[in-house]
């Protein structure tokens, strides 16, 4: 889920206030109005996109993948200009995380608006700060990973990293187990995100103190940064990107750098964050072309319900699952050809996009028909030993036989729906990566 977006008028209102000169506000929520869903996503986004999302729609809930895929892929970078960006500051508690959001921000701790600071850990909230230097870019600052001084882990408690695009991993010390964590749960999202050393005036100034005669600043900053390196690379990062900074002067180190390194990469972290929520974007024309399947049910497909009722359904019923399921699977875009015409698309295999596909498995809908097996127990009862002709059991059997095929049947149309989603996202997954 996406956090809270701001409306157009809000953004302008902001823009406005920059221009004129006036401090930002913290535009900080409590938790319970962070909540959102793709549709203010969308919502917040330029016309084109608007324009975008309506092909998509349209091509989704006919069930050509391919060309909805296709229509976003083949957009220039500059169309994702409007897209906003959210990025999440992260790392231990005391760090240097807000101190280090007021310097992106250009803001002293006693400025209004500015993240609170102190010598311990204060963030126990998620709060974020619009970030005016470049277009549609929000900073979060979230509470530290791990133990506060109170013994809490607020982190766990209160942060889910899915909500974030990007992310700023802050460290202030050497490379620890906490910055290998968040760094395991940033690539299993496929995610993105800069490793920012903090505090490193303090660590020049202790050097200088204690060996006087060996300082060497830029032999500090070097063994700095390739500790941090190195910690990546041990943690199967590639390329890391590693800025080492001071928050009291922006000025200093790789600050500047960071700040030209994320104009720089902004379109493409933008478009990568696009293409990560696409797949959800579907959900709601995924859930509408499901009801509309429900609802045309018993019109399209009375006859497996006829067929259902029989006294000995099971196996006929089993054929017409099958048949069913297949036209579930052209009406959503995930027969054969539809995946091939997809994989080719996104230079993927047909095979690994079936590969995540759930409804395909026959085992769930064997389990079906165990009802069957009352129905069939009292036929046999009667028929053996009160020996007569089982009239009871046919219409217990069949009224068992008709329901079990109604849910069984429902279930497949939400279980192709999800799969529709789940290709979708397993399609897009190179585009991502290559994003950055």
């Amino acid at each position: 889920m996406l956090p809270r977006q701001t409306t157009s008028r809000e953004r302008a209102g902001k823009r406005q206030r920059g221009l004129e000169g006036e401090k930002r506000k913290r535009t900080g929520r409590k938790p319970s109005e962070e909540k959102s869903n793709i549709g203010t996503f969308l919502a917040t986004s330029h016309w084109k996109e608007y324009t975008i999302m309506e092909d998509f729609e349209v091509a989704v809930s006919q069930g050509k993948l391919a060309d909805a895929v296709s229509s976003v892929l083949a957009k220039p970078l500059n169309f994702f200009k409007s897209t906003i960006l959210h990025i999440a500051v992260v790392g231990e508690p005391g760090s240097g995380k807000s101190s280090f959001i007021n310097a992106m921000l250009g803001l002293s701790p006693d400025d209004p608006g500015a993240a609170e600071t102190g010598i311990s850990a204060t963030t126990v909230e998620v709060k974020d700060y619009a970030y005016l230097k470049l277009p549609e870019v929000n900073l979060w600052d979230l509470p530290g990973k791990g133990l506060s001084p109170l013994g809490e882990d607020i982190f766990a408690k209160k942060v889910d990293l899915n909500r974030f695009d990007f992310f700023i991993i802050v460290g202030s010390q050497r490379f620890r187990s906490t910055h290998a964590d968040l760094v395991h749960e940033i690539q299993k999202m496929r995610k993105s995100f800069y490793f920012v050393r903090a505090k490193a005036d303090l660590d020049l100034s202790a050097s200088k103190r204690q060996r006087p005669s060996d300082y060497d600043e830029k032999k500090i900053l070097l063994r700095i940064k390739e500790d941090c390196r190195d910690g990546l690379i041990s943690e199967r990062v590639r390329d890391p990107q590693v800025f080492i900074v001071s928050s009291w002067d922006p000025n200093l180190f790789d600050f500047p750098l960071l700040q030209e390194t994320l104009k720089n990469d902004l379109l493409r972290l933008k478009r990568q964050a696009f293409l990560l929520h696409f797949s959800a974007i579907c959900s709601p024309v995924l859930e509408t072309k499901k009801t509309t399947a429900k609802e045309k049910f018993w019109t399209r497909h009375l006859c497996l319900l006829v067929a259902a009722a029989g006294p000995i359904p099971f196996f006929p019923v089993m054929f017409l699952f099958r048949k069913f399921r297949s036209r579930c699977y052209q009406d959503f875009g995930l027969d054969d050809q539809s995946l091939a015409a997809l994989a080719q698309c996104v230079g993927k295999t047909a095979a690994s996009l079936k590969a995540v596909m759930q409804s395909l498995a026959i085992a769930s809908a064997v389990l079906w028909g165990l009802p069957d097996l009352v129905g069939a127990s009292v036929i046999t009862v009667e028929y053996y030993r009160w020996e007569h002709f089982p009239i009871f059991g046919c219409l217990l059997s069949g009224g068992i036989s008709l329901l079990r095929t109604y849910f069984m049947l429902q279930k497949c149309i939400s279980g192709v729906a999800d799969d529709t989603q789940r290709v979708l996202t397993k399609a897009l997954e190179a585009e991502e990566k290559k994003s950055v």
